[in-house]
């Protein structure tokens, strides 16, 4: 049964608008101007769909759960917290609203290496 490329471009423009407006969310709380990190039904509300409709579209239209997407950005901003040496494990693990120890799980399930092994890296690569 071939699918209508009417349904398949709404498919597109519903996992670009998650992805977007979910970066928004993010780059909204890594500056403080959220208090907390956003869920997929808070994104949903912002794009006026129902969550569970949202999470079955990205993860039809992408072959990946919507989770998937906020781990990334998590990580992304993980590292670049990771790279200012002041900063310690724990106070990067705390302002992504993770304990130390669920953080080092985290970063290494997604990273294959602790967070203080990825920062003795980044730390120690050449220039």
């Amino acid at each position: 049964m071939r699918i209508p490329q009417q349904y398949l471009s709404r498919q597109a423009e519903i996992s670009a608008s998650f992805v977007r407006v979910m970066n928004q969310q993010m780059d909204d709380f890594m500056a403080g101007r959220l208090e907390e990190m956003g869920h997929i039904k808070d994104i949903a509300s912002v794009m006026c769909l129902h969550p569970t409709h949202v999470s079955a579209i990205v993860k039809a239209h992408t072959g990946r759960h919507p989770c998937y997407f906020f781990e990334q950005r998590i990580l992304q901003e993980a590292k670049a917290l990771l790279a200012d040496p002041a900063a310690t494990v724990s106070s990067v693990a705390a302002r992504l609203t993770y304990d130390a120890s669920n953080f080092a799980k985290f970063f290494k399930l997604y990273e294959g290496i602790t967070p203080s092994e990825y920062r003795r890296q980044h730390l120690n690569a050449p220039n």
